[in-house]
């Protein structure tokens, strides 16, 4: 199961099957706050990254266990977009299960109408607009070089207004970068135009990329969603019941492995053989029950 997570509790969509379309850390963007750490190759190119057939393969041996799913979500280590048979992919799994496909995108590719074209099958597109303006842009997201937030913005708001199903936009809010009284009203007058379900609004709550990349207050979060209007929702969670871990035994070898050596993400995946992203849903937990911290060494997250 090389490109296939979970299913795996997630704060939105229940239980989540995850799927990868791309290799770790692929991105258009190198986001300060990115849980996964600093974008490895920052690309816009589209390929056949990862082959369909294998994820689908994997999916097929999935869905036939009998597991509960209640969203198969495209996500994962970078922009899922990216790879050119996402649409391929995406007709296949319709085809299969009823189960509702879900993909978190942040959204800087969907100004080529190709790519919004192949998310039409989709039941629901999170893409993500974390600023308005080409300044901040390049300070939280650290885009590809070609990539402008105009044509960011052009293209999140034509999909919204082609698309069938549901359309939720996430905002990253980092202290001290995009969280300012007149960033906030300027994307508000933008978001405004778009055809959003909801605007969901999220602060850094897990280990980001960058140490300087600092979350918001509750009261700083109110504030904003009171800008953005009646279809703001804040889904950043400060304090919520530690979220009991699928399989025991993982959180023990996980404990034996920091006991050891200070580790790192990638340490852990590669010796147990999960996901990244499966991964750090264990770690926080073990982090809330104050099993583990983490410490940042010449650019790179270990946990001890």
């Amino acid at each position: 199961m090389g490109q296939i997570f979970g299913p795996v509790p997630s704060r939105r969509l229940g239980f989540s099957l995850g799927v990868d379309t791309i290799p770790f850390k692929t991105c258009s963007l190198d986001c300060t706050y990115c849980q996964l750490g600093r974008t490895i190759n920052k690309t816009i190119q589209r390929k056949e990254y990862i082959a369909a057939d294998d994820i689908l393969r994997e999916i097929e041996e999935v869905l036939r266990e009998g597991k509960r799913i209640d969203y198969i979500t495209f996500s994962g280590s970078g922009e899922p977009t990216l790879n050119s048979e996402i649409r391929r992919m995406i007709s296949r799994i319709k085809e299969l299960t009823s189960i509702p496909l879900a993909i978190l995108t942040n959204g800087t590719l969907l100004y080529r109408p190709r790519i919004r074209e192949d998310l039409m099958e989709a039941d629901l597109v999170i893409p993500s607009l974390d600023t308005v303006t080409q300044e901040i842009f390049e300070m939280v997201n650290r885009p590809h070089p070609s990539l402008k937030i105009e044509n960011v913005i052009t293209g999140i708001d034509s999909f919204s207004q082609e698309f069938n199903g549901k359309v939720w936009l996430e905002i990253m809010v980092v202290k001290g970068i995009n969280d300012s009284l007149e960033e906030i009203e300027k994307a508000a007058q933008v978001i405004e135009q778009m055809n959003l379900e909801k605007i969901q609004l999220n602060t850094v709550v897990r280990p980001p990329a960058e140490e300087f990349a600092r979350p918001l207050t509750r009261e700083d979060l109110n504030n904003i969603k009171t800008v953005l209007g009646k279809k703001c929702e804040i889904i950043a969670e400060f304090k919520r019941a530690t979220q009991k871990a699928y399989k025991r035994d993982v959180e023990k070898r996980i404990l034996s492995m920091v006991k050891r050596r200070p580790v790192t993400l990638v340490d852990i995946s590669h010796s147990l053989g999960l996901h990244r992203n499966e991964i750090i849903k264990y770690v926080e937990t073990l982090e809330k029950k104050h099993q583990v911290k983490t410490e940042v060494h010449s650019g790179e997250r270990y946990y001890r």
